[in-house]
């Protein structure tokens, strides 16, 4: 097959970059795993992954460097992060035993009561030193710089927000002949990429600690993160496949939800702000490049400083607060008595609970969703592969 010709130029031009934009939503991201099981089905065994660019946020950082470190062969990586995904524990990723949550509980209330004299206020609600653990055995940083150099991967990126800039950053690696074409962004930091990146990405704000890195702290990347997509566009990306971990938004107020009328306990308001630290901003930031393309169009074609940018976005048809609900018995009887005692223990609070989560049953039907959902584009699905 020919390559596609530049009618500008006559030569034949540059085949579109496609990337993968993973954002954040801590035990969701199963989810993703699920739509890329059913995109591997659209290429040969044995192929590369098809993105020239990954680039993720929190969990979706971890999903994206796993995959990354297997981008030799989609299928494999693939295969291998469901196995991740699958053998979730809740005590892999963050310790609740009754021991360590009595005792968080109790150094809490000792801070409270004596005003930080006799003990300083916790780090972070809940210990995720398991998960540090885990990735040290299941992500593999020196293969994903092997990927870069072999060149199945032009760029990887880790997005982390840093407590004292008032953006994310992210941090990212690209291979060396990528790395001459791309432009400097203040929120972009090349760098060799390793355990510390993915633990700041992946600290939720409250419920895990912040990672100092070169002197500075930093949490979540999907907080201050005001373009989740900008990334992979300034990385070079012509195509985005974007997987997010929450339906579209639902604008409608003509039917008030069952319980709606109560006042939102504690853990209906902090689930409330994670979906909201998530998943907003994606949204408006591809309403955001869907307007700019209508403009370039309207241009015909060529405006300055900007490029049409292709986008797909899969997203879950399902609200996971009544999937995670379903497996809620699963989960530490230690931390139910902590989730109900915060109030996500009821219908309310279950959207918490859906980030929470981290369980194998609860990842497998996700999975399953994603999958199906993804198999509802496939059509979309094959024409953004033909294009990449």
């Amino acid at each position: 097959m020919s390559e596609p010709i530049d009618p500008c130029t006559g030569l034949a031009a540059a085949r579109p970059r496609l990337a993968l934009v993973l954002p954040g939503g801590g035990a969701r991201a199963a989810y993703q795993v699920g739509v890329l099981k059913a995109l591997a089905e659209l290429v040969p065994a044995g192929a590369p992954v098809p993105f020239r660019i990954i680039s993720g946020t929190s969990a979706g950082a971890i999903i994206g460097c796993i995959l990354a470190a297997h981008a030799g062969d989609f299928r494999q990586g693939v295969v291998m992060l469901e196995r991740f995904v699958c053998s979730f524990r809740v005590e892999q990723v963050y310790r609740a035993d009754a021991p360590s949550m009595l005792r968080g509980g109790l150094h809490w209330l000792l801070a409270l009561l004596s005003g930080g004299w006799l003990a300083r206020a916790p780090r972070s609600v809940l210990d995720n030193g398991p998960l540090r653990a885990l990735l040290e055995r299941h992500v593999n940083f020196a293969h994903i710089a092997q990927a870069l150099e072999q060149g199945h991967l032009d760029a990887v990126s880790i997005s982390a927000s840093p407590y004292h800039h008032p953006e994310s950053v992210a941090f990212y690696a690209a291979a060396a002949a990528h790395a001459q074409s791309l432009g400097a962004w203040p929120q972009g930091v090349p760098a060799e990429l390793c355990l510390d990146h993915l633990m700041a990405s992946a600290a939720m704000p409250f419920l895990f600690p912040s990672v100092r890195m070169d002197g500075e702290y930093y949490g979540d990347g999907a907080m201050r993160q005001v373009a989740p997509l900008a990334t992979a566009i300034h990385l070079g990306a012509d195509r985005l496949l974007a997987i997010g971990v929450r339906p579209l938004p639902v604008v409608s107020r003509s039917v008030v939800p069952a319980g709606a009328t109560q006042e939102p306990s504690f853990g209906q308001i902090f689930g409330f702000m994670l979906d909201t630290l998530f998943m907003d901003a994606m949204h408006v930031d591809l309403e955001r490049l869907q307007r700019d393309n209508l403009l370039i169009a309207a241009a015909g074609g060529a405006v300055a400083g900007m490029r049409h940018i292709e986008a797909l976005q899969i997203t879950p048809r399902e609200d996971f607060g009544e999937i995670a609900e379903r497996h809620a018995a699963d989960m530490p009887r230690a931390l139910r008595t902590l989730l109900r005692t915060m109030g996500a223990a009821n219908p309310g609070g279950r959207m918490l609970l859906s980030y929470l989560l981290f369980d194998g049953a609860y990842a497998r039907e996700l999975i399953a969703l994603g999958y199906a959902d993804a198999l509802q584009r496939r059509d979309a699905l094959q024409a953004l592969l033909s294009e990449a």
